[in-house]
């Protein structure tokens, strides 16, 4: 249920006066898959398997040292997630800091855009489960107007 503005319910400011769902914006009119649609810009940072279970990680808490991010995704290998943390930061959703001494420490953590990847996780969570528990209904056999028969 949207918030209500004048005690009429208001749209998610996302929401057109089209369909529902659909931004107002004229990026969302794009004919073909474009690198700076904001979709596209948000599934490039969590692209890659694994990517979400990191995110999810960091979300728990501040600042993690690589060691700890390790050992909360134990299969995780060290290639992929030194692969996925790099991504990360070059999204713009992680930081990498690195603190001279001996020994010198690294730790990850999120960038206030990182940690507005929690909503869209949250969003793709309930989406699947809903997925999940709804199968999809069959389709329909074709008919004549479907195929390019003469």
């Amino acid at each position: 249920m949207g918030d209500t503005v004048g005690g009429a319910v208001a749209a998610h400011r996302t929401v057109s006066r089209g369909a529902a769902g659909l931004p107002d914006d004229p990026r969302a009119r794009v004919t073909a898959p474009d690198p700076g649609c904001p979709v596209e810009v948000t599934l490039a940072a969590l692209r890659g398997r694994w990517t979400t279970l990191v995110v999810r990680e960091m979300l728990r808490g501040d600042a993690y040292a690589y060691s700890e991010l390790a050992s909360a995704l134990p299969e995780l290998s060290d290639k992929v997630l030194t692969e996925r943390l790099a991504q990360l930061v070059s999204a713009g959703a992680a930081r990498r800091t690195r603190t001279p001494g001996w020994p010198s420490t690294v730790t990850y953590e999120l960038t206030p855009r990182g940690r507005d990847l929690g909503p869209v996780l949250q969003a793709l969570w309930d989406w699947g489960t809903n997925s999940a528990a709804t199968p999809p209904a069959a389709s329909p056999a074709p008919t004549e107007e479907d195929t390019d028969a003469p």
